[in-house]
């Protein structure tokens, strides 16, 4: 059985953002860093320990991985799906990130 990815409302919004503020200087490189992102994710089907533990909530199935200047942050259901949560700019504060937030 195939490992699904599932992208969040929070994570399909990061890449949207992504997209839209890379493209106001390059819709080559806009499409590229997409392309890049969600290439690396892919890989977490082939090994979905690959990232760290997320220290913020120290659980050993939520992970990040790092990819250029960006935090990945999913969680797995083993063998079956994996959850990207949120696609997180580093320069960002992760306690302003909605992923995190208390609220819904």
């Amino acid at each position: 059985m195939a490992i699904k990815i599932v992208y969040s409302k929070i994570a399909s919004k990061d890449l949207h953002e992504i997209y839209e503020f890379i493209r106001r200087d390059s819709l080559f490189y806009a499409k590229k860093e997409i392309n890049d992102i969600r290439a690396v994710i892919k890989k977490l089907k082939i090994n979905t320990y690959r990232g760290k533990v997320f220290s913020d909530l120290d659980d050993e199935l939520t992970r990040e991985l790092i990819f250029k200047n960006y935090r990945i942050i999913y969680e797995i259901l083993p063998e079956i799906q994996i959850n990207i949560v949120t696609i997180h700019h580093h320069a960002r504060s992760i306690g302003n990130n909605p992923a995190f937030s208390d609220e819904d």
